[in-house]
């Protein structure tokens, strides 16, 4: 069963607004995301009239507290520390995806990993994931990866993989991938 796409019409701003208040009561959204779900629903999108629209109901959601990229950015940013144990720049490269402004990346990504040990938390993802030792170059380039795709720097890496005792000539070969 699939379900039809909503159709395009012109819609009032108490209508845009209802629609908006209830896309934020599923999950919560930033300032873009509500943009792109606004305007996908509007006929002639590109109208004067549909980016006033847009505009008026987001000012409207922020003067009532429903919409802040700040706030957005400063949660999403300590749950997925906290629970999928993935480094800053992962966090960071989600957030650019989603929309959010870069100095309220830096300020709200600082904030959430500020006290935090890199190799700490690469560990406790390793730990998350069951990864342990590897025991041949294949494995190492494996755990390599998918650190660095947890967004975690090469140096901590590094840091973590020479604590196991990996040889230097992997280590070297790894550094050239990179």
């Amino acid at each position: 069963m699939s379900f039809s796409r909503p159709k395009r019409r012109t819609y009032t701003e108490d209508e845009m607004y209802d629609y908006a208040v209830g896309a934020l009561a599923r999950r919560m959204r930033t300032v873009a995301e509500l943009k792109r779900l606004m305007r996908a629903r509007i006929e002639d999108a590109d109208s004067e009239y549909a980016t006033t629209l847009v505009e008026l109901v987001i000012r409207r959601l922020k003067d009532q507290g429903y919409l802040n990229d700040s706030k957005y950015a400063a949660y999403y940013s300590s749950l997925r520390r906290d629970n999928q144990k993935v480094g800053r720049m992962r966090v960071v490269t989600e957030l650019k995806t989603r929309g959010v402004h870069g100095s309220v990346i830096d300020k709200e990504v600082g904030a959430a990993y500020d006290g935090v040990s890199d190799e700490k938390q690469a560990r406790d993802y390793l730990r998350k994931k069951r990864l342990e030792k590897p025991k041949d170059q294949k494995q190492v380039a494996r755990v390599f990866r998918q650190l660095a795709r947890a967004g975690f720097s090469t140096k901590t890496i590094f840091t973590i993989l020479k604590k196991w005792d990996v040889d230097d000539e992997t280590l070297s070969a790894l550094e050239t991938e990179t």
